[in-house]
């Protein structure tokens, strides 16, 4: 999630199209958030590891 974001961001920023930039940074922040509750312990999505 957190590298297609990155994909999403790059090329909303190479094309200019403003839309693929704010979903590109949702997606990094949402993978960022995921990975961080998953390493701390806590369950994600009834998993106890999100990778």
């Amino acid at each position: 999630m957190i590298i297609i974001g990155i994909i999403l961001a790059i090329v909303g920023v190479v094309i200019s199209l403003p839309i693929l930039l704010y979903v590109g940074v949702v997606l990094v922040v949402i993978g960022v958030v995921l990975v961080i509750m998953g390493s701390t312990g806590h369950a994600v999505a009834g998993r106890r590891h999100y990778y």
